[in-house]
């Protein structure tokens, strides 16, 4: 656990410096985390995972990290979770081209990474993403027309957004999670998000239109009339009301939502992969492809076929034996039967067969 917890990857395939690293261990099946040990270059970039009280907007933010930088990414291996963070606290954590390019690619490696069962999404710094660097795109007048065009070909402006994912994505928002931040938070199948946390489309200000998925997904979240609410006046949405409206799945304390996210995910990593993958896909095709509730069915059904025939049949021969009753779960393979528990049973058998 302790050297799954310090290392830090650099989108490129070379190992970098951590930014912080941490000590600490799983008790009762919680992530607890003790000290974090921030180095002197370092000092300002840092993630808040206990109760203790989250960076004031008075605190002095870091330089501008380099490109390579921008994303930073770490695989958990024992627990099959890969965090990707976006790290430009000095830009609110505003995704420019680098960057999104960096994200594409990290969440390519986490769908080709068959090791990897589940992605929380984050940001250091204290803000989750405040959307595209505006910065940038004032920057490209002259050349703006190209640049859309390439972008828009290959990929959303934020990176993943235009993704087809096979596996879950939690976010972990804290701070602003606003314009091309809250698409981004959208493309997650959940969202853990902070008390203190803003969550709006504030690029309506400045007439920056959604297109990284925000006008298809938040429609079927949270539903048309709400997700007007949101599109069209840019005002910014509370916690609670998001977690109301059923944008937000949990709510949680300032500082916490890091460890939160990562406890919610090995809540679902445990689970038998297959099947929980087969039913994730057959909701998100019945919400977003399937044209009518017949076709939805059938999509269904097919799609179970496989795990019918394995993870299916493997759960059940665990109920059998007792497993997962009263509320209690086991992942591990069941264990063969002992000598004298064959000999027991079938002595039991032979019993009932003579009265």
């Amino acid at each position: 656990m302790a050297k799954s917890l310090i290392k830090l990857l650099r989108i490129g395939g070379n190992i970098r410096s951590p930014l912080f690293r941490v000590t600490g261990a799983v008790h009762n099946n919680i992530f607890n985390l003790g000290t974090v040990h921030i180095p002197n270059n370092n000092s300002s970039i840092f993630r808040m995972f206990s109760d203790a009280k989250a960076p004031s907007s008075d605190d002095q933010l870091p330089e501008e990290p380099k490109v390579e930088d921008s994303v930073v990414v770490e695989k958990l291996d024992s627990l099959h979770i890969m965090t990707i963070g976006i790290n430009r606290p000095a830009k609110r954590n505003s995704v420019n081209t680098a960057t999104a390019e960096n994200l594409k690619l990290a969440f390519q490696d986490f769908e080709s990474d068959d090791d990897m069962y589940c992605c929380v999404l984050h940001g250091l710094g204290g803000t989750f993403c405040a959307g595209y660097d505006l910065e940038e795109l004032a920057e490209l007048e002259d050349n703006l027309a190209n640049k859309i065009a390439e972008i828009l070909m290959d990929q959303g402006p934020m990176g993943p957004t235009k993704m087809a994912l096979s596996k879950p994505v939690i976010a972990a928002i804290d701070g602003y999670c606003v314009a091309g931040g809250l698409e981004m938070a959208l493309m997650c199948d959940l969202r853990v998000v902070e008390e203190n946390a803003k969550l709006g489309f504030l690029n309506r200000r400045f007439g920056v239109p959604l297109i990284d998925g925000g006008t298809v997904r938040l429609p079927e979240l949270i539903g048309l009339s709400r997700a007007m609410d949101l599109i069209l006046t840019g005002r910014l949405l509370e916690p609670k009301e998001a977690l109301d409206w059923g944008l937000a799945n949990r709510v949680v304390a300032t500082g916490t939502v890091f460890g939160q996210a990562v406890n919610l995910a090995k809540e679902l990593v445990k689970f038998p992969q297959e099947c929980l993958k087969v039913d994730r896909e057959s909701a998100l095709n019945a919400t977003f492809s399937a044209k009518n509730m017949e076709s939805a069915m059938e999509f269904e059904s097919q799609n179970a076929v496989a795990v019918l025939t394995t993870e299916a049949i493997q759960g059940a021969k665990k109920f059998e034996a007792g497993l997962g009753r009263g509320g209690k779960f086991n992942m591990g393979s069941l264990k063969p039967k002992e000598d004298w528990e064959q000999e027991l049973e079938e002595m039991k058998k032979q019993k009932n067969q003579t009265k």
